[in-house]
């Protein structure tokens, strides 16, 4: 992420919150980037076949970022932190419809190739995944939101250690940890 705009993305974020719709246009070009690089991160991740394209992503993000219930977004940090955890909802979102969709289809019984049946695989993997952070919510917060940060946001240690104000040594242990834990919740389901 740019750090270069930080003033005044932060600026424009206080004039928009304060009711500025210029602010909101003008907030745009600072961001859009950078989510769409998280977006492409993000995807890398699902299967070759998905649905939703990075652009797609980025704007249904970025419209639940802006929605009428945001936050009082603190920083470009925090304002990203957001965005990881937006993009993970919204892919979560889509695989459950999309596994409800196939369990829905069972009648029509159709010889599958490896691809669709990775994709199926794929979906249901990122559900479980999300059930098991749910669980780590209620454990330990902070490593859940490293990993919507890592995972869903694509950030490095370093921007994920800025966004929770921690050191990249320490996201590197939580990280390690985490995936292990995950790994054996995912096992059970």
């Amino acid at each position: 992420m740019q750090e270069t705009f930080s003033k005044p993305f932060s600026k424009l974020l206080v004039d928009w919150e304060r009711g500025d719709k210029d602010a909101l246009n003008a907030l745009l070009p600072f961001v859009y980037d950078d989510l769409r690089r998280m977006a492409h991160r993000c995807l890398q991740h699902e299967r070759a076949n998905h649905t939703i394209q990075s652009t797609a992503l980025v704007h249904e993000a970025y419209l639940r970022l802006l929605g009428a219930n945001h936050p009082d977004y603190k920083n470009r940090a925090h304002f990203f932190g957001v965005a990881a955890q937006m993009m993970r909802r919204i892919l979560v979102d889509h695989a459950r419809a999309h596994a409800a969709e196939k369990r829905g289809h069972d009648f029509q019984k159709l010889s599958l190739d490896d691809n669709i049946d990775k994709a199926v695989e794929r979906s249901e993997e990122l559900v479980a995944l999300d059930d098991a952070l749910n669980n780590l919510i209620k454990i330990d917060e902070q490593k859940a939101r490293i990993v919507e940060l890592r995972y869903f946001g694509g950030l490095s240690v370093e921007e994920a250690a800025e966004i929770l104000g921690v050191t990249p040594i320490t996201i590197k242990r939580h990280w390690r940890m985490t995936k292990a834990w995950l790994f054996g919740q995912m096992q059970k389901q």
